[in-house]
């Protein structure tokens, strides 16, 4: 046993640890009822063009109740909005944009800001006041203007919504980075790795990134949650997703000059994003209550 840890690299180590990391989720029941409430949105998701649906953006019959029979006998479990879309379909639908533009505008955020993070907490020097200046300007702007200037002037698109995450992201990801670096750089292995006159670039992907993956795994999964309240506040704001496609942000956004008439369209999608992010905040909180324990 003792044997194979030595003979083992670093990095083959920590993908271990990682794997095992995973299999310790049975352990917190916290962990699990995240994971089973992002999954349930992810499996709808994908299945969504399988499933019995009424299509998300045809007019069909306003204002129906939950529950409310349709003219060809089928039934609006979820209810109907002010124009007749099918509000299960619209709320089914609606989870495949937001968790494709949540999952890459993060995945985005997490490349750029790592890279920053490495880069200047490793190189240090210049490397880290430059790269610290820029995150510092970034990070002076409030993130809601920032959100807002980028929308408005770029135009309301995906990619756009993407940028926007990223600029107001980042920053913060490379702080974390950079910090969790400055402590990995002074480990023996980093020095046994220079001292075997490895590349820098090397130290910093193979070395170092994955021996920070702990803490970072689990702030990927609250930024998650952050990315997709912020695609909902967006959408709200009508700077979110074009139409007609649904989005969660502007289902709520539509039901305001309607008052409680329609509550229960205000309501669904409201419960699904808060059900999502739920889930995202609870599976972090359990891998954050697995690491502690490893």
């Amino acid at each position: 046993m003792n044997t194979n840890d030595h003979s083992m690299s670093q990095p083959a180590r920590g993908f271990a640890r990682f794997v095992q990391s995973i299999a310790l989720l049975k352990e917190s029941p916290i962990a699990i009822f995240g994971l089973a409430l992002v999954m349930l949105w992810v499996i709808l998701a994908l299945i969504a063009p399988l499933l019995p649906l009424f299509d998300p953006n045809t007019p069909l019959e306003p204002f129906k109740k939950p529950f409310s029979d349709a003219k060809d006998g089928a039934t609006y479990w979820l209810g109907t909005d002010h124009k007749g879309r099918d509000m299960l379909s619209r709320v089914i639908f609606g989870a495949q944009l937001v968790l494709i533009w949540a999952t890459f505008a993060t995945a985005v955020a997490y490349f750029f800001g790592v890279i920053m993070g490495v880069v200047a907490g490793y190189m240090g020097g210049w490397w880290d006041d430059a790269i610290s200046f820029v995150s510092n300007v970034l990070l002076s702007f409030p993130v809601m203007v920032l959100y807002i200037i980028i929308i408005t002037y770029l135009g309301s698109t995906g990619f756009n919504i993407v940028l926007a995450v990223t600029f107001a992201s980042a920053p913060g990801i490379m702080r974390i980075v950079r910090g969790l670096v400055l402590d990995l750089k002074t480990r023996d292995y980093i020095f046994a790795a220079q001292t075997r006159g490895e590349s820098p670039l090397y130290i910093m992907l193979v070395e170092l990134l994955p021996n920070a993956r702990g803490p970072l795994i689990v702030d990927a999964c609250l930024r998650l949650g952050y990315t997709t309240i912020t695609i909902a506040m967006l959408g709200y704001l009508g700077l979110g997703l074009p139409p007609p496609d649904p989005d969660w942000g502007k289902m709520i956004a539509e039901t305001q000059p309607l008052g409680s008439f329609a509550g229960h369209m205000a309501v669904v999608p409201a419960l699904a994003i808060s059900s999502l992010v739920l889930g995202f905040n609870l599976l972090a909180d359990g891998l954050r209550e697995i690491s502690l324990r490893d």
